[in-house]
């Protein structure tokens, strides 16, 4: 097998690994963003749709108040974007169970139900070229059909697509009268694991349907895996003994720290915000 000539930089720079720093320098295999794109988005009057049972509740319904809202699961898929190369579309579609109160009557108790609400966007990004394929010894055998000679074609050559999503606010909720101007329901498919968290069918209102208001923050990546030289300091060795478990109630107490702020709220100017992008979280 003939040698592998490295670069020359590299060679220089892996033969003189110690610094000033007293650091080594090591190749690692690590995940690179190479964009990424922040949001704050109200999501205003998504539908909201709720089993048989509970639909039934929703037609006899004079009035809802939105309890609470949180985020179920999210797809995300990403495709090249045509004649714009190495920048990509990335589809996320977020699942939602929204909880209302239902009233049936102004002084009667309310029903407490849940329901499906689903919200779609496209954002894009810059994603860089790779053609290569990669494989790996923990991986399946899967025989790839996708001839790369153009890479811009290559399933296997896409960056990977990450969402984080804060935990959403629910803001509001109302009826809807479907006789009147009918209502938008979404027409986007509901995956299998969305149905078994609800345990039953979802399906269309009839005459009145509930439609929330939702906030939520996000961020989307886009990243590939590539080798990057780092420095190195040491290996990570534990530097304390893990401490026993205690059954009295009075010890653990003790090493709790006095709750300080609480009893001294910060002031505005306290509040940090240049170092929060999307909140804060002093209390005027």
């Amino acid at each position: 097998m003939p040698d592998v000539h490295f670069d020359s930089e590299q060679m220089s720079y892996s033969a003189d690994k110690t610094s000033d720093s007293g650091c080594d320098a090591v190749c690692i295999n690590a995940a690179r963003i190479y964009d990424s794109c922040g949001a704050k988005d109200c999501l205003p009057d998504l539908p909201v749709i709720f089993s048989d049972e509970n639909q039934e509740i929703v037609e006899k319904a004079c009035s809802v108040r939105i309890n609470r809202a949180h985020i179920i699961t999210s797809t995300v898929d990403v495709e090249p974007v045509a004649f714009h190369r190495g920048f990509y579309a990335v589809d996320t579609m977020y699942y939602f169970a929204v909880t209302v109160d239902v009233y049936t009557a102004s002084n009667a108790i309310p029903s407490t139900i849940s329901g499906l609400a689903m919200y779609g966007k496209r954002v894009v990004l810059y994603g860089s070229d790779g053609s290569v394929k990669t494989f790996a010894s923990d991986d399946e055998v899967v025989c790839d059909k996708n001839d790369c000679a153009c890479s811009c074609d290559c399933s296997n050559n896409l960056p990977r697509a990450t969402v984080q999503i804060s935990n959403p606010m629910a803001l509001s909720a109302k009826i809807d009268d479907c006789r009147k101007c009918g209502c938008a329901m979404p027409c986007a498919a509901i995956p299998e694991c969305v149905k078994r968290y609800f345990g039953c069918d979802l399906v269309h209102p009839k005459h009145k349907a509930v439609v929330a208001t939702i906030g939520i923050f996000t961020i989307t990546q886009l990243e590939r895996n590539v080798q990057i030289m780092i420095p190195s300091y040491d290996f990570c060795v534990p530097r304390k003994e893990c401490a026993a478990k205690t059954d009295d109630p009075c010890e653990v107490f003790s090493k709790i720290e006095f709750p300080t702020d609480s009893f001294f709220p910060p002031k505005a100017g306290e509040c940090e915000k240049d170092t929060k992008p999307f909140e804060c979280e002093c209390n005027n």
